[in-house]
């Protein structure tokens, strides 16, 4: 039988990026959130939790709660982090290891939250971002939890004893006894080096080798083998799918519509703002920014941008509605700008021919304004940007992007591809 899978992510974008690696390989996925009741019937379940940016006793708390709603024994586990460290990775992984220890009494994980294809790798136990540190990028000055990019340190600020696997014991062949040993020993986490994809894949087989064989590990006592539960991103998840391939499963088709594309820029990113101002430039494109003060002290102003908005997107033209800070951008603000603009924008939502949004925060958002309260995913756009159809009130097509990722090009890809599923009425 072809095993199952729940990824439980800390965003929506994470949720989407992780489950997407399953579907291209021939499992059924879905993403979804809040109250929603999962299917369980579909091979993978993908959550968004929604804790990226709450405080670690609160972020710990969800993740139990939903660990017991939503995790079936008979589904591995994968709990998914923010590459760059963002958010609640320690207290949150370390609330997985108490629900898995409430269960069996025995828990072991196996880290290695490295995204290659967008330029995140672990080397020395550390995380860099092209090649350098990640304390230097933007990503770190601007938004970071931890003292370092160090993960065992990372890992015992929430008291959970880890073992750091290096490159040379990654790629030495003898992963699999690395990662048994780690299990039987006192520390709870294996904490695994990857610089390239191919890092990842080893991993990945290592550690569904033991799940498959059950290996029997001395520490797990008279009730067997102990199989892992992995933490990473989304390289990982496609690590993890690669190694239990199954044939493509038949494209999926909807039917076409008139409405124009939403596109919403929410992400203070350096990377989303280079590609909006790309996309803003393509004749068709409507680019609408909306600034905090209109978001939070103007309404006669943002109706009439909405208006704007219901205009375009009736006469079939793509919109690009950015949320813009000028100077120095308060961080927050952010949460306010987003559900104030998701406010305004809610009643639009049967006319839109088609959705996409940078930042998890943003899409969520959205989409449930929307009514939508999942996401069946489809197909992949490029590393980082997940493409698939809505679940709930609306069926449209969607694209999800972590602020972060991609380049100035992506937005520009993103309502292309857009623009042929909802004309075509095809995800292939």
């Amino acid at each position: 039988m072809d095993a199952r899978w729940l990824i439980l992510a800390d965003d929506l974008t994470g949720a989407a990026d992780c489950a997407i690696a399953f579907r291209r390989r021939g499992r059924s996925a879905a993403v979804t959130w809040g109250a929603a009741v999962p299917d369980a019937s579909i091979p993978v379940l993908s959550y968004d939790a929604d804790s990226r940016g709450l405080a670690a006793e609160a972020a710990a708390r969800r993740h139990a709660a939903l660990l017991e709603r939503l995790h079936d024994p008979e589904r591995r586990l994968f709990k998914k982090i923010d590459s760059t460290l963002r958010g609640q990775p320690a207290a949150e992984s370390a609330a997985t290891l108490a629900h898995l220890r409430a269960r069996s009494g025995r828990a072991f994980g196996v880290l290695a939250p490295a995204f290659p294809g967008t330029g995140r790798t672990t080397v020395d136990g550390r995380m860099r971002v092209g090649g350098r540190p990640l304390e230097e990028a933007e990503v770190w000055r601007r938004d970071h939890t931890y003292a370092s990019a160090a993960l065992g340190a990372m890992l015992a600020s929430a008291g959970i004893r880890s073992r750091s696997l290096t490159l040379p014991t990654v790629r030495g062949g003898r992963l699999a006894d690395a990662l048994a040993e780690v299990a039987a020993g006192p520390e709870a986490v294996a904490v695994c080096d990857a610089e390239t994809q191919a890092d990842l894949d080893r991993i990945a087989a290592a550690g569904l080798r033991i799940a498959a064989e059950g290996l029997r590990i001395a520490a797990a006592g008279p009730s067997g083998g102990l199989a892992p539960f992995f933490v990473g991103s989304a390289g990982l998840a496609h690590a993890l799918a690669a190694v239990e391939a199954r044939p493509a499963l038949a494209p999926l088709r909807i039917a076409s519509r008139r409405g124009g594309s939403l596109i919403v820029v929410g992400s203070l990113a350096t990377t989303s703002r280079a590609a909006t101002r790309k996309l803003a430039a393509l004749d068709g494109v409507v680019h609408l920014p909306v600034s905090s003060e209109t978001l939070l002290g103007d309404p006669g102003e943002l109706a009439a941008a909405v208006a704007r908005v219901a205009i375009a997107i009736a006469a079939g033209h793509d919109v690009l509605v950015e949320i813009a800070m000028a100077g120095v951008p308060d961080m927050a603000l952010g949460p306010r700008l987003v559900h104030a603009l998701a406010d305004a924008l809610a009643p639009l939502g049967a006319a839109i021919g088609a959705f996409a949004a940078t930042g998890g925060e943003t899409a969520s958002a959205l989409l449930s304004r929307f009514g939508v309260d999942g996401i069946r995913l489809v197909d992949e756009i490029e590393p980082g940007v997940s493409l698939g159809l809505t679940l709930g009130r609306l069926a449209i097509p969607v694209a999800t992007k972590a602020g972060a990722f991609g380049d100035a090009d992506s937005l520009i890809r993103i309502r292309e591809r857009l623009r042929a599923v909802r004309i075509e009425g095809s995800f292939s």
